[in-house]
């Protein structure tokens, strides 16, 4: 089993492709009227549906953001900025990570996320030249109000549980599934020492933003996830489509 895309519904699929790659560093390849983009390698892409166009992100809806993982945040900023992509200024977001955000050009959120804490970072982890050639669609990120029915969902597949992140001062936590036997360095899965460990997986995780109690509004512009290893369509705990690969 493997989290092997996100579905995303867009007004242009070939100008939004395009950007993915000029911008990030995917490849592209056309499926039908779609355009399925993303890095080689275990993690997941982004599959670019055509019939949108009217997508405004709002707090309080389901689909939030991609991550996308890097060794060195700062020079994926400056090769952003280079291209006159407009890009929030790194900083460590408290014991989460080293990151930045964007939007593409349809207003979907995109987090660039380093391997590790600002100030942790290896000399020369990545090349100014090329500096998303070891990048991964780390995470895609959803919104719940009911984590107990979003983790029996995540278990139910053959999910793993493999981080907890709590961040209290905004209201929220964090909680982290992948299709994986990997084991966390800490079995205190809200362990800071297991976050930095997490930034480094080679596939991309399933994260939820919890806020416990909230209605959750749908996205009409997302169309779910997929599954590689289902034969079916599957409902997932707020009722939006998981798709076989």
């Amino acid at each position: 089993m493997r989290l092997s895309a996100v579905r995303l519904r867009v007004a242009d699929p070939d100008r939004l492709a395009a950007f993915y790659g000029d911008t990030l560093g995917m490849s592209a390849r056309s499926q039908g009227v779609s355009q399925r983009v993303g890095y080689t390698g275990l993690d997941a892409d982004l599959v670019l549906m055509p019939g949108g166009g009217g997508y405004s992100h709002d707090r309080g809806q389901r689909y939030w953001k991609i991550g996308v993982t890097v060794p060195d945040v700062d020079l994926a900023v400056n090769a952003l900025r280079a291209k006159g992509v407009e890009v929030s200024d790194p900083k460590q977001f408290l014991d989460i990570g080293y990151l930045c955000h964007l939007q593409d050009p349809e207003g979907f959120v995109i987090e660039v996320l380093q391997h590790d804490f600002e100030g942790n970072r290896p000399d020369n982890a990545a090349s100014p030249d090329a500096p998303f050639a070891d990048a991964r669609i780390g995470q895609i990120t959803l919104r719940t109000g009911d984590i107990a029915a979003e983790d029996a969902f995540c278990r139910a597949q053959g999910m793993r549980l493999l981080s907890m992140q709590d961040v209290a001062q905004y209201g929220f936590d964090l909680h982290f599934y992948a299709f994986s036997e990997d084991t966390p360095p800490n079995a205190d899965l809200w362990s800071v020492e297991n976050r930095e460990w997490l930034w480094k997986r080679p596939y991309t995780t399933l994260e939820f933003q919890h806020l416990a109690g909230v209605q959750i509004a749908p996205v009409p512009d997302y169309r779910g996830l997929e599954f590689e290893g289902i034969d079916t369509p599957l409902a997932d705990a707020f009722g939006d489509r998981v798709w076989p690969a």
